[in-house]
């Protein structure tokens, strides 16, 4: 099985939830599920677009090499790259359970406590799966594609911050 597919959901669910977050408090509104949405859709659009570097980057290497040997590196450094991202993703889907299922102070409680702590450490969890694609034997070259996306899911947020959100103090 090609590791492929769920980093890519992995990779385009973590740019909504970026594009969420560079909204996020930026309304004084009361009813802001509509604007929520469309930053939640503004990071996806800016993931997709930020993904295609990383894919093109696995492609050409596959143009490049040998097919074989190069597919088979890339596939043990995305399963490497996978296991480190979903410990992750799983404490941060838990740390969400609890947001949208506990009382309110609970669930503020699982935000200060989970999603906080977990957003700033991003950019470790990256870190930790390159070190899972490299130790699983996906080399330079998984390395490689694995930085790339590792690079541009982290820019998604400030993208859209940027883009969107600058102006809102």
């Amino acid at each position: 099985m090609t590791p492929a597919i769920p980093l890519v959901l992995l990779g385009l669910l973590d740019a909504a939830f970026s594009g969420f977050r560079a909204y996020a408090g930026s309304d004084a509104r009361i009813r802001k599920q509509r604007f929520a949405t469309r930053a939640g859709l503004r990071g996806l659009a800016v993931g997709a677009a930020l993904l295609l570097a990383p894919t093109l980057t696995a492609a050409l290497l596959l143009v490049t090499g040998d097919q074989a040997r190069t597919y088979n590196t890339l596939a043990a450094g995305g399963l490497g790259y996978l296991l480190p991202l979903t410990v992750y993703a799983t404490a941060v889907l838990l740390s969400l359970a609890a947001y949208f299922a506990l009382p309110f102070r609970a669930s503020t409680l699982a935000v200060v406590v989970g999603l906080g702590p977990l957003t700033l450490l991003r950019p470790l969890a990256i870190a930790a799966a390159c070190l899972g694609a490299v130790l699983n034997g996906g080399g330079g070259s998984a390395l490689l594609v694995g930085t790339i996306a590792g690079a541009a899911v982290l820019c998604v947020e400030p993208t859209v911050h940027r883009r969107w959100y600058h102006h809102v103090q």
